[in-house]
């Protein structure tokens, strides 16, 4: 079979809009974006919190898109296709929702507070090795991303991999109705958004809407080393795989070995057999996600000998724990994508591990942790003095200040920490610090732009 096309007349009809023009137009894709529009595409008109995507309507059509969808009274001049709805999110999860069963493609999501782009990209690698798989673009995981990545399921691909985010009560159970899940993955939980939710466990409840709509073929893959995931999972009527490190699990890795920035090494058993696997990605939390991907591969009758080679060739995603060597001999774990606390303090473990002259921490503030954000940033604080750390830059405000007062506190010396409003001169702090033999972590919010830190050590060796 073909691609699904995406007629004019199909996607007004599952979008319940009302058509103007070609109805045997064929879209070649869908776009929210002016700025990256293809022509040829279709535009959706989406109205965010700082813009209405229905004021750029004239500008798609000039750029060549082959449709646009609008909101119902609008005029667009010029077009060869208008769609207009009551709602137009409401119109693209609609039609991200249509293409997903439309393609007959068996859908994997993927949910937890930290790991999530992570195991989604290892697990699409290993299923890789027997099927036709697609994965969601980046972090496209929301209301709007995730049906963004559904419409690519008209390539009718085997199996689709997804992530599904959240940041408020309730998005996950949306996301589970658009995707459909027949495998569900729940990595873990953290204190990733507290300040929205108040508690750990108040998050855990909402991720445990990846639960939702499941049925008696559903296969959940849960964490067996997470006591919030292993408490909200009894009942499930589907299908339980469990992974773990430290408990009895389905899927298990014994005989860890910690190789610091240079990976990871374990003996992996499974109701399938066991197998040595090797990774380049670092530290316990990755091994736990690649444990997770492994859990689904075996269930899609992937053999264990195709996931321990293709573990072997994995690769971090950009800023996500990637390890840059510079050519001064300084090596960087470039962590800056996002983090949490509990995220932070694995990276930390993962520094301390490393084989270094001097083992530095970059540290941005840590956002959405509300009224617990300064008690949180503590915590940080004092697991960078317990580890030893030779020297610890933090970037931001209050809370960042808290990290590093923390760790003076639990004995590290004044002299090794120092504190940065922003991450820019941070940068030029940092760049002019380290020397060869030095490890730096790299980790922060995305607001707080620690990344801007990694660009110029590059820089610096460019």
């Amino acid at each position: 079979m073909g691609d699904i096309p995406l007629t004019a007349a199909w996607v007004a009809e599952v979008m319940s809009g009302s058509l103007d023009g070609d109805r045997g137009r064929a879209f070649t894709g869908v776009s929210i974006d002016t700025r990256t529009l293809k022509a040829g595409e279709l535009f959706v008109a989406i109205r965010g919190e700082r813009f209405d995507g229905a004021e750029f309507a004239d500008l798609a059509v000039e750029r060549g898109a082959g449709g646009v969808v609008v909101p119902r009274g609008r005029r667009v001049a010029g077009a060869a296709v208008v769609i207009e709805v009551d709602d137009a999110v409401a119109a693209l999860q609609a039609l991200g929702h249509a293409v997903r069963r439309a393609s007959g493609a068996r859908v994997v999501a993927i949910t937890g507070s930290a790991g999530k782009t992570t195991t989604k990209e290892v697990t699409a690698e290993l299923l890789a090795a027997r099927y036709h798989v697609i994965r969601n673009r980046g972090n496209l995981n929301n209301h709007i991303g995730l049906p963004l990545s559904l419409v690519d399921l008209r390539r009718r691909p085997e199996i689709a991999v997804v992530e599904l985010g959240m940041n408020h009560a309730g998005e996950i159970s949306t996301l589970v109705g658009i995707a459909e899940p027949d495998a569900r993955v729940w990595t873990n939980v953290g204190e990733a958004h507290v300040g929205f939710f108040g508690s750990v466990d108040a998050i855990a409840d909402a991720k445990a809407e990846i639960l939702e709509r499941a049925s008696a073929q559903t296969l959940l893959v849960a964490n067996a080393d997470d006591d919030r995931i292993t408490a909200r999972v009894k009942g499930f009527p589907g299908r339980v795989v469990t992974f773990g490190i430290e408990r009895e699990a389905d899927v298990r890795a014994t005989d860890v070995v910690d190789r610091g920035i240079d990976g990871m090494a374990a003996r992996i058993s499974t109701p399938h057999g066991s197998a040595d696997v090797e990774s380049s990605l670092i530290g316990r939390a990755n091994l736990a996600n690649v444990l997770a991907a492994t859990a689904v591969a075996i269930e899609f009758d992937v053999p264990l000998t195709a996931v321990a080679e293709a573990a072997r060739r994995l690769t971090p995603a950009s800023r996500r724990g990637e390890v840059v060597r510079l050519s001064n001999g300084v090596v960087v774990i470039d962590d800056s994508y996002n983090a949490n606390p509990t995220a932070t303090k694995r990276a930390l473990e993962v520094l301390a591990a490393s084989n270094a002259r001097r083992r530095v921490a970059v540290l941005g503030e840590m956002l959405e942790l509300g009224d617990r954000a300064d008690d949180l940033h503590r915590e940080v604080g004092r697991a960078a003095a317990r580890l030893h750390l030779d020297a610890l830059f933090v970037v931001g405000g209050d809370p960042a200040r808290a990290i590093a007062a923390a760790a003076v506190d639990s004995g590290m010396d004044r002299a090794r920490v120092r504190h940065f409003g922003n991450s820019d001169d941070a940068a030029v702090a940092v760049a002019e610090f380290v020397k060869t033999g030095d490890v730096v972590l790299v980790k922060g919010s995305r607001g707080v732009k620690t990344d801007r830190v990694v660009d110029r050590l590059r820089a610096d060796q460019a």
